[in-house]
């Protein structure tokens, strides 16, 4: 784990040395030989003039066209002066070739490695107007693994647009397509041909001997005249039809080494990541974090990638958001990516400890078994001020009742004690005989007013209004919303699955508000002190 940490370290220190100074690439490391390829190199500082020295390619390759390209780029809302240049290159010699570090001022970028691999000799007697040569990166692969098929469609011939190729379709096996088709150029026995390049990325099914079917490409050739008009196309030309050959593939099955329990990912590399939002070292009671899991793969679809284990914990509460697939592409092939979310909202103020998180593969590049962690880590969990204050309660302590003394006789007394009983009495039959809504306006929300909104709002599964209906009903009762999820099982997991659909986005949209109404009918009444405190002081809405 320790060496995984420091090659990941070091190639991302590499990654902003290169982006801070002269950073080169390639659309491609593997070609035949005359064939052309660009070199792309990129300059992001502005103070820099001038133009790379391209002298050491002339060794090893023959240098053709280039070009210059300025741009502005915003990131991070800085903007930044880019210089683009883009030179087109053909190797002189097979084997494997390497681009030389090139300088510009200050500034160097990184050496580049191709594989180019040599035409054999005699084929370019062979050689057709239009032919297709197909090749498989590996002649041996694993069940489920990534072998890449590439089609060159050769033409010395000028073609219309009208071409079409056939697509690949296999039983034993799930194909991708890797991007659009490329084009380029390149010299056979003196002859410049158009090159179309297709690739794709094919995961065999079943272990065993699997064939690649040859693939058909159609098009139309310019005619020199204009005697060879085809009456269906309507193009002046000959149709020309041309097929691959079929390619074996052989399959192995899943190594007997490798774990039965654990779920198969034969991969050429693979990486586990994680980000917290907010980046915080103290989380505090009943507060949300996000904690997103990243797992990329080089060899494999997103598909293909299981699910990352979700966060346990005792204390902790986990609501986890609907994962994101995404698939990216590049020189060696697929690569896959599974991002899992979840928000973390901590139950309590103690220390929180997160588990290691370890994912079993097989390395398809050096054909042995490996695995790749996420060390767990331990955080301090803080109290919630805010939290603290709405559970608070007044307590009047013995100390601070004082006794009122009394200042007239007992007689006086009973006199005061008269005429408020009869002045309350004389208030209550007044309040008889006022209208019932006058009373209702003045008495502000009425419990069966907040009950009919909190019956509307869940009904209408509404996560955001039954939430505020909610905290409305709930500060009309002599007792805490949490106390009352205390006593009743039902409605403190109702309230669970609220919670978890307003943290969680992907879950707003299915909720459904008729468990936390029913936990709400049939909720136990309390006991009879706080019977006799609920009562009201005004006389029923509607008298009998």
């Amino acid at each position: 784990m320790k060496h995984s940490m420091l090659v990941i370290l070091l190639g991302a220190l590499a990654w902003q040395a290169s982006a801070a100074g002269l950073t080169s690439r390639v659309d491609r490391t593997d070609l035949s030989q005359n064939e052309t390829l660009e070199l792309t190199l990129e300059a992001s500082d502005g103070t820099t003039f001038g133009k790379p020295d391209l002298d050491p390619l002339n060794k090893q390759f023959l240098v053709g066209s280039s070009r210059q390209i300025n741009m502005l780029s915003s990131t991070g809302g800085q903007t930044r002066a880019i210089t683009r240049w883009i030179v087109t290159l053909q190797p002189r010699q097979a084997g494997i070739q390497q681009i030389p570090a090139l300088k510009l001022g200050t500034l160097h970028s990184e050496p580049i490695t191709l594989h180019v691999r040599a035409r054999p000799a005699g084929q370019a007697a062979q050689l057709a107007p239009v032919f297709i040569d197909a090749s498989l990166d590996h002649a041996r692969v694993y069940v489920q693994a990534q072998a890449i098929l590439t089609l060159r469609i050769y033409h010395s011939v000028s073609l219309y647009d009208d071409s079409t190729l056939s697509a690949l379709q296999m039983d034993d096996a799930h194909v991708e397509r890797l991007g659009e088709p490329r084009t380029y150029e390149t010299t056979l026995n003196g002859i410049r041909h158009g090159v179309i390049e297709v690739r794709y990325a094919v995961f065999p099914q079943h272990s065993g001997e699997l064939t690649v079917p040859g693939q058909t490409f159609s098009a139309t050739s310019v005619a020199p005249n204009d005697a060879d008009q085809s009456p269906l196309t309507g193009y002046r030309g000959r149709p020309i039809q041309v097929k691959s050959a079929g390619m074996p593939l052989s399959v192995l099955p899943k190594p007997a080494e490798y774990p039965p329990d654990a779920p198969w990912i034969p991969a050429a590399s693979l990486s586990l990541n994680e980000v917290w939002s907010p980046q915080e070292k103290t989380a505090r009671v009943g507060e949300s974090i996000t904690r997103s899991l990243m797992l990329k793969a080089e060899g494999l679809s997103a598909a293909q990638l299981p699910p990352i284990p979700q966060t346990h914990s005792a204390n902790l509460r986990s609501y986890p958001d609907q994962p994101v697939l995404a698939n990216e592409i590049g020189t060696s092939g697929l690569i896959g990516t599974r991002e899992q979310s979840e928000a973390l909202v901590p139950t309590q103020e103690e220390a929180l400890s997160l588990p290691d998180i370890e994912i079993i593969w097989w390395n398809t590049q050096e054909n042995r078994l490996e695995k790749t962690s996420l060390p767990g880590r331990t955080s301090q969990v803080a109290a919630n001020p805010d939290l603290a204050q709405e559970k608070s309660t007044i307590v009047v302590s013995p100390q601070e009742i004082h006794p009122i003394q009394p200042l007239w006789p007992w007689q006086a007394s009973s006199a005061v004690l008269a005429c408020t009983t009869l002045l309350g009495f004389g208030l209550w039959l007044r309040a008889r005989r006022q209208p019932a809504i006058l009373r209702a306006a003045t008495a502000g929300p009425s419990p069966r007013s907040l009950m009919e909104d909190l019956r509307r709002a869940c009904q209408a599964n509404d996560t955001q209004a039954t939430r505020q209906a909610l905290d409305a009903w709930a500060r009309q009762q002599p007792e805490t919303l949490a106390e009352i999820a205390a006593r009743f099982v039902p409605l403190s997991d109702a309230l669970d699955e609220l919670n978890g659909a307003l943290y969680s986005d992907s879950e707003a949209g299915h909720w459904q508000g008729e468990a936390l109404w029913q936990a709400i009918n049939t909720l136990p009444a309390a006991d009879q002190g706080k019977d006799e405190l609920e009562q009201p002081t005004l006389p029923p809405l509607y008298p009998r």
